[in-house]
């Protein structure tokens, strides 16, 4: 959280600023007119979610890619030998960690719908379907603790459905705020199991850790509110805020979560616009646990859940409609992790890709 108060700041600026850009005399409504124009041909970020259409339907998919490798304790990174090292928390045998997460690759595959019955106003629906494939090492238990063996797990579901309201709350000058409120629902399986490599040489089939599991179960609230603002012809600059809480819990639930964004997008000709943004994510460890979930490994222990992390993204979205003869945008966003400031022992975040396509009728 020591992080949270660079970006509050951020995103508090155009609060502050807004009653004095009210009585700028060189405020023209030129500008205005065009902040409603560039609305019609300029979206956001792919990788950002949260934000209005402008009048009509909007469908849109996008495929999210994200790789994890090596580990990390407390924010720094942290050797096998040194992990093997560590006690097993689960309170079972064998006395120390034996298995070591090498390698972990997570696809989602995102499926929205946006009506916007007014240009104050926009519904949407959305679906999330995400799989997992980890690489793991397992070592022996006792005496001079060597590598075993590798072995893979994977899961696969249908993870999530959403149900947002997005409304303008603020339009004036080159500025404007709307708000979010989100019903989401976790649907997918919270008990996959796999066959995994134990450190007595063994193979067994076992409830996967949390980290593998495609949902929780868990149904929440988000809440959000988001700023736009034009600082010239084709720069912009947005800051939005999105808190996401658990209001009905199964066995165990991942933490609730404070999710920060702020991107500045250029719009390089009417058809291109490239953005540069920073994601904070401060979210708590598991509560709960499923105790059919014990082997001696890190992913096994709600408390390596969670944390702070800043991330920087590089985007680009491109009009398709000169080719198409429809409203047609095609977008890539690549973010990479600046800190990663994680509770306890978890994977080490490596990048994150984001590709979508969207038609607007």
């Amino acid at each position: 959280m020591k992080y949270l108060f660079i970006i509050v700041l951020l995103i508090s600026w155009p609060v502050l600023s807004d009653d004095e850009t009210m009585h700028k005399d060189h405020e023209s409504m030129q500008m205005v007119d065009h902040m409603h124009h560039s609305e019609h041909h300029s979206s956001a970020p792919v990788g950002t979610t949260g934000n209005m259409h402008h009048m009509g339907w909007m469908v849109s998919v996008k495929q999210g890619f994200m790789n994890m490798s090596g580990n990390i304790l407390d924010g720094d990174s942290i050797a096998n030998a040194d992990i093997l090292q560590l006690p097993n928390p689960m309170g079972n045998m064998p006395a120390n960690l034996s298995v070591i997460p090498e390698d972990m690759d997570m696809q989602m595959t995102m499926i929205d719908v946006m009506y916007a019955p007014t240009k104050d106003l926009t519904l949407m629906m959305m679906g999330t379907y995400v799989s997992k494939d980890m690489t793991l090492g397992t070592y022996a238990a006792m005496m001079d603790r060597n590598l075993l063996g590798t072995f893979k797990t994977s899961s696969s579901d249908l993870s999530e459905l959403t149900f947002s309201a997005l409304r303008t709350i603020s339009n004036m000058d080159n500025s404007k705020w709307h708000a979010e409120a989100t019903l989401q629902k976790s649907l997918g399986n919270n008990d996959q199991t796999g066959l995994v490599l134990t450190p007595m040489g063994t193979e067994m089939n076992m409830i996967l850790p949390y980290a593998m599991q495609p949902s929780d179960k868990a149904t929440r609230l988000i809440l959000g509110l988001n700023n736009s603002r034009k600082l010239s012809e084709k720069v912009s600059w947005t800051n939005q805020a999105r808190f996401k809480k658990a209001l009905d819990k199964k066995e165990w639930a991942l933490g609730d979560q404070l999710e920060i964004n702020s991107w500045v997008q250029y719009q390089y000709k009417s058809s291109l616009s490239v953005s540069t943004r920073l994601k904070f994510v401060s979210q708590k460890d598991i509560s709960g646990s499923n105790p059919m979930i014990m082997a001696p490994v890190q992913t096994a222990n709600p408390e390596n859940y969670g944390g702070d992390e800043l991330h920087i993204g590089f985007g680009a979205n491109y009009d398709l409609s000169s080719f198409t003869s429809k409203q047609d945008v095609v977008g890539v966003e690549v973010l990479f992790p600046i800190i990663q400031d994680k509770n306890g022992l978890q994977m080490e975040t490596k990048h994150q890709i984001i590709l979508g396509f969207n038609r607007s009728f």
